[in-house]
């Protein structure tokens, strides 16, 4: 009876050894079953997920959405604002004219057009002209139905140096405004001064010069009128 009891009791090192073995298993399958959920879910902003769906770890920002392309009219000479020039009595000292013309325009969020133009001015030394620096106003108009929308003047420093008849130099105005209800029909005029001529309208008859000329400024430049 002793003897019985005793090895009903008694375990053999190789049970213990299997038991044990048997309870980290299942240890580990518990472990597995309760990470497996979470590991097949793919959730916005889950790393692996993101990778795989995005090509990065994060998600990218939201892109806006595409605009329609802008319309950009050619770029208009200003009626009277071709070209410009200063006197010495009835001899042209200098002749300030404008050339190559150019535009780009972007449309925004809100509906508008933002526009820029560059203008490329020449000035040319007349029989009583010198060479030196030339400070040219340059007027850009953004016009809608025959009126004035927005208006910049910029200008433009020139130089002619010793020995040269001429010299060139660009302008650009930036950010010129077209509201969102004129986006689809305006107009844009470059002229060359500051005056009405430049702005596109008929200009008014110029008034009959004094004989007399006012000095000339440091250099032998002259500033358009």
């Amino acid at each position: 009876m002793i003897g019985h009891r005793n090895r009903s009791l008694t375990r053999s090192p190789d049970m213990a050894r299997r038991r044990t073995v048997a309870l980290r298993l299942g240890g580990f399958v518990l472990a597995a079953s309760l990470a497996a959920p979470a590991q097949g879910r793919a959730e916005e902003g889950n790393i692996f997920s993101n990778l795989f769906k995005y090509g990065g770890t994060t998600v990218p920002p939201s892109q806006p959405e595409a605009l329609d392309p802008a319309y950009c009219p050619t770029v208009e000479v200003a009626e009277g604002g071709a070209a410009s020039r200063t006197l010495a009595g009835e001899t042209v000292r200098t002749q300030f004219s404008l050339g190559r013309l150019a535009r780009e325009c972007t449309r925004r969020q809100d509906g508008s057009i933002t526009v820029k133009v560059g203008a490329e001015i020449n000035v040319l030394l007349g029989p009583a002209g010198a060479p030196g620096r030339f400070d040219v106003p340059v007027t850009f108009q953004i016009r809608h139905d025959g009126k004035t929308v927005s208006s910049r003047t910029e200008r433009a420093s020139v130089i002619v140096g010793p020995g040269e008849a001429q010299g060139f130099a660009t302008v650009v105005a930036d950010e010129l405004q077209v509201p969102a209800a004129m986006t689809a029909d305006y107009d844009i005029a470059v002229g060359v001064g500051t005056g009405k001529g430049a702005g596109g309208k008929p200009a008014a008859k110029p008034r009959r010069r004094k004989p007399a000329v006012a000095a000339a400024p440091p250099g032998g430049g002259d500033a358009a009128q």
